[in-house]
């Protein structure tokens, strides 16, 4: 019983780990953009369309907030060809307006909208690789919590997230066990725990003080 267990966490440990081994990259590497982040400035990326007239809006879209306000602007946005996650939408009341942050992995769309005139203006720029690895990384976040996943790829993204964040506890409590069951690795396993640990503890007294 206890060899066949053995197996199958030992299987276990290896499938999971290389399934999930891309989503670690990719939150690994994004970190490396989120501490040494580069302001884009300039033009070059961004293009605009020509202003869309007679939309036809709801007639209650500014008195909405939050996430109803996002299920009324969808097919608005659906018409006007945008996809993607819509973030916080910014009311101009005294203009009539509603500026509708549109962002894809790489890309982020400008939507803005005039009420009264019905009419729509559309704003593209291409913010890049390193852009985009920060949007996965920080888009499961709960920040926005009422609005987000409001678009079903990023939906899909933080379910996988989370699961990525499930195998990782399990990759990490198995490779316990197997070192554990590994009596030739004991002694070479209690080191390195101990070095994780002082290492995890000297830092976190480090920030602290």
């Amino acid at each position: 019983m206890n060899k066949r267990y053995y197996r199958v966490t030992r299987d276990l440990h290896l499938y999971f780990g290389l399934f999930i081994s891309p989503f670690i990259l990719v939150f690994a590497v994004s970190v490396f953009f989120l501490v040494h982040s580069r302001s884009q400035t300039g033009t070059a990326n961004v293009s605009s369309s020509p202003p869309v007239s007679d939309l036809l809006l709801p007639a209650d879209l500014e008195k909405l907030s939050g996430r109803e306000r996002i299920d009324k602007l969808k097919p608005v946005l659906d018409r006007l060809g945008v996809q993607g996650e819509v973030g916080w939408v910014k009311h101009f009341p005294k203009q009539h307006q509603l500026v509708i942050p549109v962002t894809v992995p790489g890309r982020e769309t400008t939507v803005t909208l005039d009420v009264t005139k019905r009419e729509g203006s559309i704003e593209k720029r291409m913010t890049g690789l390193a852009d985009a690895l920060v949007l996965l990384h920080m888009s499961p976040g709960q920040h926005g919590a009422d609005i987000r996943k409001n678009w079903i790829y990023m939906r899909v993204w933080s379910w996988l997230a989370d699961a990525t964040v499930y195998v990782t506890l399990f990759i990490t409590v198995s490779g316990l066990y197997l070192w554990y069951v590994l009596r030739a690795e004991r002694r070479v396993g209690i080191g390195l725990l101990a070095m994780g640990a002082l290492s995890f503890l000297g830092i976190t007294y480090v920030l602290w003080r």
